[in-house]
């Protein structure tokens, strides 16, 4: 009998180490590391990479040099880095970029495709090596008044600014 308790706990220890390190594994390969550059950087250069044509105005206000101000001023606002002149002085180079993606033109109920909704892309660089780091992106939802277009920009930029802190591990910046 304690041959048979000693064979049962044994059988429970083994299967709890080998589920735990099942799970250690596959939380270890669906977060990969961030970079040591971007949590190591203290000064950053945000580079201006446009907005795809149609967009300002309507449905958004303002010119095509909104998300690029409005980003710089946000990050500036945060104090967690310096904001270089040129990359050539910076840890890290932050190219902001609002774009219009390519698809459906029309509403379709029937399949569930819609048009595709514009979104920010803020791609992260080494300014040494000129690597890619790191990609965010944030959708803008959709609206129907110029009001909201502008809130959900707004909303938008801000969860692609956060998305980048949090990499950098420092805290979100707060919502306007």
């Amino acid at each position: 009998m304690g041959t048979i308790r000693a064979c049962c706990c044994l059988a429970l220890v083994a299967a709890c180490a080998t589920a735990s390190a099942a799970f250690a594994q596959t939380q270890a390969t669906q977060s990969g590391p961030v970079p040591p550059a971007i949590a190591s950087a203290k000064t950053v250069f945000v580079s201006n990479a446009g907005s795809d044509s149609g967009l300002f105005p309507e449905p958004f206000t303002g010119d095509p040099g909104r998300p690029y101000a409005q980003f710089y001023s946000a990050l500036k606002a945060t104090g967690d880095f310096t904001l270089a002149g040129d990359p050539s002085q910076a840890d890290l180079v932050l190219e902001i970029r609002l774009t219009a993606p390519y698809g459906p033109t029309n509403p379709n109920k029937q399949n569930g495709t819609s048009d595709p909704l514009p979104m920010f892309r803020l791609v992260v660089y080494d300014a040494k090596t000129h690597y890619i780091l790191w990609t965010v992106t944030s959708s803008i939802e959709f609206a129907f008044l110029q009001k909201t277009h502008d809130r959900n920009f707004d909303e938008a930029l801000n969860q692609v600014l956060n998305q980048f802190l949090r990499l950098a591990g420092k805290p979100p910046a707060p919502a306007h």
